[in-house]
C-alpha cells in the first residue's frame, strides 16, 4: 500500500512516499532518482547471478505511483541507467511502450551513458547538468545551487537501534532549508548512512508507513 507524507516546500505541496518518490501535486509530477536500469544484466555479464525480476518489481512500483497520483510526468534526477546497452533496457522499453503518453525527463547522473538516439527513440527529454522548475534545482548529486535543489545520488539511508545490538536500517529522504536528497528507487542499491551532516532531517519509510525522524 502507498503511504504518503505532505510537505510543504518553498509554498509547493510535495507527497514524500513509502515508496521512494515524492509527487509535486501542482506540476502532477513523480520525482525520483536512481533507477539504475540494466544494473542487474551489467552484473551477470560479470557472472554474478542477479535476476531481472528486480527491475520488474521496480518497474510496477513506479506503475503503481502514476496510478495512484495520476501523475503526468516522471522527473529523474540521475542514474535512470546503470550501464551501456544491454538485456534490461528491452524490458524497460517495453514499460515505456505502455505509457505513450506520459511524459519523462532525466536530468543526467553519472552513470547515464546511453547513446542519445535511444533516448529520442522511446521520447525521453534528456537534461545535461541541471534543470529549473521555479521554485525548485533539480540535480544529480547534492549540492548548493543559489536555490532549493532535488538530487539523489548518495541513496540515503538511516540505522534504527535495537536491544541486543539489534540494528534496523531503512531508506530515507535527508531534508534540509535548502536540499531535498532522494533515497534511490532501485532496490538493488545500497545505503549511505554517513555523507549527510547534521543539517538534514530525515523521512525514513518501510513497506506499511513513513515517518519524520
Amino acid at each position: 500500500m502507498i503511504k504518503s507524507l505532505e510537505k510543504k516546500i518553498k509554498g509547493e505541496t510535495l507527497l514524500f512516499t513509502n515508496r521512494k518518490a515524492v509527487f509535486w501535486t501542482r506540476e502532477k509530477t513523480l520525482i525520483i532518482s536512481d533507477l539504475h536500469v540494466g544494473k542487474s544484466a551489467h552484473f551477470r555479464k560479470s557472472g554474478i547471478a542477479v535476476s531481472s525480476q528486480i527491475l520488474y518489481d521496480d518497474l510496477k512500483v513506479l506503475e503503481q505511483l502514476v496510478r495512484e497520483f495520476n501523475a503526468a510526468h516522471i522527473l529523474i534526477v540521475g542514474d535512470l541507467f546503470h550501464a551501456g546497452h544491454n538485456s534490461d533496457l528491452d524490458i524497460f522499453c517495453e514499460w515505456r511502450e505502455r505509457f505513450p503518453d506520459l511524459k519523462i525527463t532525466l536530468v543526467k547522473g553519472n552513470h547515464d551513458r546511453i547513446q542519445k538516439k535511444f533516448y529520442d527513440d522511446h521520447c525521453i527529454d534528456v537534461v545535461e547538468n541541471l534543470l529549473e522548475i521555479s521554485p525548485f534545482t533539480f540535480v544529480h548529486e547534492p549540492q548548493s545551487a543559489g536555490s532549493f535543489t532535488i538530487s539523489g545520488h548518495i541513496h540515503p539511508g538511516v540505522v534504527f537501534q535495537g536491544r541486543a545490538r539489534q540494528a534496523v536500517k531503512l531508506p530515507c529522504y535527508a531534508l534540509s532549508d535548502e536540499q531535498l536528497v532522494l533515497p534511490a528507487f532501485s532496490k538493488f542499491t545500497g545505503l549511505d548512512l554517513k555523507s549527510l551532516d547534521k543539517g538534514f532531517k530525515k523521512i525514513a519509510f518501510s513497506e506499511g508507513i513513513i515517518f519524520d525522524y
